[in-house]
């Protein structure tokens, strides 16, 4: 399939729109990974872009990369009413169509790389895109044991665990962070798994999680060491030479 002809199946951007506070998550736990250049694979209409890109960060190039064009379009828009930093610019495309561009200090796959079916190659390709030194860092639904018609629905080929997305590693790149995040939302994943059978979360059903589970796994994630949630993490390193 060429990915410039993409239209994404899913619905879940809008959903997760205003999930601030497992946004808010995200860029703390990511932040040590964002360098000045950041490449963000499948960025969609910026709903992550706006708490990971702050003008505070002093980022120098952000790249909004997104195969939709309809998407790319809403965040082009976005940039230009000045809702995103000057950094920020959109290119519709795939990783494949930046071979030969400037290298980056960070690449991003947000809820991406479950979307894409050659994921290691995906991985791979990412590695060379970054300066030596540079982190790629993907975030995926965790535990193909939780997969749900809400997944097939999204277009999601699997979900992951630290052993599959390690597995994954390039001999480019070093793992620096494997971890699972939301070990309250993992609880509510198994309810809707094994009870509600659901195949699409209401806007209310969101708007508690992020309010009060993803709060909860703020504390409950550390405390058992990162060993549980309903999201798995992984940073990667380009190494040096």
């Amino acid at each position: 399939m060429s990915m410039a002809r993409y239209t994404y199946e899913g619905s879940e951007l809008d959903l997760f729109a205003d999930a601030r506070v497992w946004k808010s998550t995200l860029a703390r736990e990511l932040s040590r990974a964002l360098g000045p250049e950041v490449l963000e694979v499948g960025a969609g209409f910026g709903g992550t872009t706006r708490f990971l890109c702050r003008a505070e960060r002093e980022h120098r190039r952000w790249v909004c990369l997104e195969p939709d064009a309809a998407l790319a379009s809403r965040l082009g828009a976005a940039i230009a009413a000045g809702e995103l930093p000057a950094c920020c610019r959109v290119k519709v495309g795939t990783t494949a169509d930046l071979v030969g561009d400037p290298l980056f200090d960070t690449v991003l796959y947000i809820d991406v790389m479950e979307h894409i079916e050659q994921d290691a190659e995906e991985l791979s390709r990412a590695a060379s895109l970054l300066r030596p030194g540079g982190h790629v860092a993907v975030l995926s639904p965790a535990h193909q044991w939780l997969y749900t018609p809400f997944d097939r629905a999204i277009g999601h080929h699997r979900r992951y665990s630290k052993r599959t997305l390690a597995a994954l590693t390039p001999p480019e790149l070093e793992p620096v962070r494997l971890a699972y995040l939301d070990t309250a939302g993992l609880l509510a994943s198994l309810g809707n798994r094994f009870l509600l059978r659901s195949a699409m979360p209401t806007p209310s059903q969101v708007a508690f999680w992020d309010r009060y589970l993803v709060r909860a796994s703020r504390v409950l994630d550390p405390a058992i060491g990162y060993r549980a949630g309903k999201s798995v993490l992984g940073i990667w390193r380009r190494r040096e030479g």
